[in-house]
């Protein structure tokens, strides 16, 4: 469900929060070689397009994005709980 402000996704200003919050702060590049570790395939320029809103992400992806930055997935998709 689009959240009325014409995102394609509502994870993509998450995992940049959770990466800028990240101690020591955890650059896309260095998110992109964590998620390589899983086998998830997303260069620097495609984090910074899901971080733009301008690619979607799958949902093996998402998994993997919680995983490499330590948050649950729920929390990427915004549910609290």
């Amino acid at each position: 469900m689009p959240n009325g402000r014409g995102e394609k996704n509502i994870v993509g200003r998450k995992i940049a929060e959770a990466r800028n919050s990240h101690k020591p702060q955890l650059t896309q590049d260095a998110l992109s070689g964590r998620l390589a570790r899983l086998g998830v395939q997303l260069d620097r320029a495609a984090i910074a397009k899901i971080e733009n809103n301008h690619r979607r992400v799958l949902d093996f992806e998402l998994k993997a994005l919680a995983e490499s930055l330590g948050v649950p997935v729920n929390w990427l998709l915004g549910v609290k709980r």
